[in-house]
């Protein structure tokens, strides 16, 4: 924007200078002030004139009317040049001259700032206007009938996605990941999972539920055998004696391996098999030995810690947020994603109960009165200190212009008023005295 000339002028506001600097709106402003003062001062040039050619011809002999309309005219002067002057001193002095109680707005504008913020504070953040007008506006009502039109949930869910995608593009990964990953320790390091794994240990068994992983085992355990023959032969020759023959070796690993492959086939097919039992037995001293025995579970403590303290643990924790914000990310960028569509499904369920049901509606525009006022209350006076606050920093010749250009202009209309109320009141006062006189 162009700046304008600093140009001062005794008699209407000139540009402001560094952040009260015109702008275009202020410029248009000033432009209708200087056309209400310009039509105000013409006015009172115009019965000045008056006056002076009906004392002329007053003088001169022209008749009784010349004395009634200089009289008019004589006192729409007098009542021009009073407005005039009420209204320029209300901005600056007068033609200058050091009048008491003039300049009012400069020299009054601390006060004047800390009366208008007292006002605001008084009269518009006071706890029963702010709760009167929020019953008023009705939050509840007009936001669950928003809410429920599926335009204005897509666009709800539109920008949720907008502030999440940029949520996730500020925050640092490397930081995220160490925060994530000390979180998920601290919180493992705090809690002691021993009883809780005891517990769950004790009511999979009491259910059965370690049967399926007991017949996958066996399962497993005689396919590996049925494959990996000559792997146990070779173990239990290589334990042998060295002093025995290697055929015996041999017959012996072959009688192993095939009680070994008899042993694996009966307990897959026998679920009342007696080694089944024994692990049943066997899982349940455990699931109670994690829970009362404090050996057992100082063990257990230790062995997770040294698995939480791993690298390749903290690496997989870290890791995990890489994993969550691509997902969240390319669900957000997805109109279509199910992420995207369970949102609008959710708002649009929220606004539907928040049109049709009192009570939720009631509890939203409790919830929101409440916390208006605590913000009002506790924070009144730093809202209220934004206007004194900036009052206060503006120079009084800056604070003076701002307030002039906002309704000089009307203030004009004073002096026009002035000026024919004055003249009327001045005919009738003259013809009161002349009727009087007569």
């Amino acid at each position: 924007m162009d700046r304008m000339a600093h140009v001062t002028r005794a008699a209407e506001p000139g540009p402001l200078s560094g952040h009260g600097l015109l702008t275009e709106a202020d410029a248009e402003k000033m432009a209708g002030l200087r056309r209400m003062k310009t039509v105000a001062t013409s006015l009172l040039v115009a019965v000045a004139v008056v006056y002076v050619l009906a004392t002329w011809a007053e003088h001169a002999g022209a008749g009784g009317w010349a004395g009634y309309v200089a009289a008019a005219a004589e006192a729409g002067m007098v009542g021009a040049l009073a407005d005039w002057f009420a209204v320029t001193a209300l901005f600056r002095r007068p033609l200058g001259l050091p009048i008491p109680h003039t300049a009012i707005i400069p020299t009054k504008k601390d006060q004047l700032g800390q009366s208008l913020g007292d006002f605001v504070g008084e009269n518009f953040l006071a706890e029963g206007v702010v709760r009167d007008k929020l019953a008023a506006v009705g939050i509840g009502r007009r936001l669950g009938a928003w809410l429920s039109r599926p335009q204005s949930a897509e666009r709800v869910t539109a920008e949720l996605a907008t502030a999440v995608r940029g949520g996730l593009t500020v925050l640092r990964d490397a930081d995220v990941q160490a925060v994530l990953a000390e979180a998920i320790t601290r919180r493992a390091e705090a809690q002691e999972m021993s009883p809780a794994l005891g517990r769950l240990l004790e009511k999979t068994v009491a259910d059965d539920g370690h049967r399926r992983f007991v017949d996958l085992m066996c399962a497993q355990s005689h396919e590996w055998l049925t494959k990996h023959r000559d792997t146990v032969l070779l173990a239990v020759e290589g334990g042998a004696p060295g002093w025995t023959p290697r055929f015996v070796d041999r017959k012996v690993g072959d009688r192993v391996y095939r009680e070994l492959l008899r042993f694996a086939a009966e307990m897959r097919d026998a679920p009342d098999h007696p080694a089944r039992t024994a692990l049943d037995r066997f899982l349940a001293d455990f699931a109670d030995k994690l829970q009362h025995d404090e050996e057992t579970r100082a063990r257990v403590e230790r062995l997770k810690s040294d698995f939480l303290a791993r690298p390749e643990v903290q690496e997989l924790i870290a890791s995990a947020w890489a994993a969550v914000r691509s997902m969240i990310v390319t669900a957000a960028e997805d109109e279509n994603s199910a992420l995207r569509r369970r949102a609008t499904a959710a708002i649009l369920t929220l606004g539907t109960r928040l049109a049709g049901d009192d009570r939720l509606r009631a509890k939203l525009d409790g919830w929101v009165a409440e916390a208006t006022v605590h913000v009002v209350s506790g924070y009144r006076r730093e809202i209220t200190s934004l206007i004194t606050d900036t009052v206060a920093s503006w120079d009084a010749r800056t604070t003076s212009r701002k307030i002039e250009l906002h309704i000089g202009r009307d203030l004009q209309f004073i002096r026009l008023n002035g000026t024919v109320i004055g003249a009327l009141v001045g005919l009738v006062i003259h013809a009161v005295t002349a009727a009087v006189g007569g």
